[in-house]
């Protein structure tokens, strides 16, 4: 149990710190285009600020879908099965981009992680015991499955950006998915009080 909570953790820790890098990178890039006034330059200056911005933030938008590759598996796989689908993803990974680009490899992982998603969100609509959460409650394990789905749609819908009716298509998804997780996650209570209609315990939630 300690390892399963290490790995975890370290999961946990590592997504925090890539997300807070993506941040800041993105803040930085905004204030420093409004201050240098970099929308009044020629638009050869403008493409390569954009261009150098964008090979700062690859690297955490690379290691960002790689977690999500590995923390998708673990609400369906014990850790030892983990580590090696963690193998293999890097390894298919690794192949994809070869073979093609890394844009591709990217959205093969992206497709993998968003297709076990959707297995753990309907074993999480249907009540499964088997699922790997640390919490217990039927409506956080849907909340928190339907906020890893909005999630994933986000970042696919960042590669697929320049698809326009794609985007707009994932962009509500991804919007209705990430309200309605964080909902039943921050007010299980509450949802359970309005479905039963009477107030209910902390134990009533974790059936």
């Amino acid at each position: 149990m300690r390892r399963k909570s290490s790995y975890d953790f370290y999961l946990i820790l590592a997504t925090a710190l890539v997300l807070f890098a993506i941040s800041a990178i993105s803040i930085y890039g905004m204030f420093y285009f409004k201050f240098a006034q970099i929308q009044q330059m020629a638009p050869a200056i403008k493409f390569s600020y954009m261009e150098r911005m964008n090979a700062f933030i690859t690297p955490f938008i690379i290691i960002l879908i790689l977690l999500l590759g590995i923390c998708v598996p673990k609400r369906l796989l014990p850790t030892v099965w983990l580590n090696r689908g963690t193998v293999l993803l890097v390894g298919t990974a690794v192949l994809t981009a070869q073979l093609a680009d890394i844009k591709t490899s990217l959205l093969v992982i992206l497709s993998a992680s968003l297709f076990l998603q959707v297995i753990v969100l309907i074993l999480a609509l249907a009540g499964s015991k088997n699922l790997n959460f640390h919490k217990k409650g039927y409506w956080v394990r849907l909340g928190s499955s339907l906020v890893h789905l909005g999630f994933i749609l986000l970042v696919l819908d960042l590669l697929l950006y320049k698809k326009e009716v794609l985007h707009l298509f994932l962009f509500w998804i991804t919007t209705g998915a990430s309200v309605a997780g964080m909902f039943f996650c921050f007010y299980a209570e509450f949802v359970v009080g309005f479905i039963t209609g009477k107030k209910n315990s902390s134990s009533e939630i974790n059936t």
